[in-house]
């Protein structure tokens, strides 16, 4: 009688502190319809990486915007992005991903640091991204707004918890650290892009 008590006094503690189900992450098989939906402008708006060069680049990282465009073949896609490194804003529009269809991967090439990628099933509207580079996992966010709804943030922490990441090691940009795109009047304390 006791050990039943203790045990039905115990299952609600228990089942608070259950760990969130790991639902599988479905890598995109690529399609004709896949490089079209890519195409256009995405806001970063969170990430994590177990791989140093990312995970640098996450801890200075304040806020960025990205367009992909066609390259010159079918098999490579154009990149503009800018971006708020701590207090300095970047434009990098030298940097290329390269399409692997029979593999279904993205890979990201700039004059520092590569990236493999697949692209992860989700809403039309977001851009989630499993990045694996040397075998540390990684994952991104990116939206076609800066406001993803809370159902969907949470759903996106929920797939790094169980690829292993803690809140400590996830890293959010700001709307209110966006750099002004070309062409925009700059207020006080604002940083015009410069290329690099």
């Amino acid at each position: 009688m006791l050990s039943s008590l203790i045990f039905l006094l115990g299952l609600p503690l228990a089942l608070v502190a259950e760990p969130p189900t790991c639902t599988p992450l479905i890598p995109v098989t690529f399609d004709n319809a896949t490089i079209p939906r890519l195409l256009g402008h995405w806001i970063y708006i969170t990430g994590a990486s177990k791989y140093g060069p990312h995970l640098a680049e996450l801890k200075e990282l304040k806020h960025a915007v990205f367009d992909l465009f066609p390259g010159s073949h079918e098999d490579e896609l154009n990149v503009t992005e800018i971006m708020r490194m701590n207090e300095t804003c970047v434009t990098r529009n030298t940097s290329k991903i390269q399409v692997f269809w029979h593999n279904s991967t993205l890979v990201h090439a700039d004059d520092q640091v590569t990236s493999m990628a697949e692209l992860i099933q989700s809403d039309k509207d977001l851009l989630i991204l499993k990045h694996f580079n040397n075998n540390f996992p990684g994952l991104s966010l990116s939206a076609r707004t800066p406001n993803v709804s809370k159902e969907r943030l949470e759903e996106f922490k929920t797939h790094l918890h169980c690829l292993g990441f803690t809140e400590d090691e996830v890293f959010f940009t700001s709307e209110k650290d966006a750099c002004p795109l070309p062409g925009e009047k700059t207020g006080e304390g604002s940083t015009e892009p410069q290329p690099e």
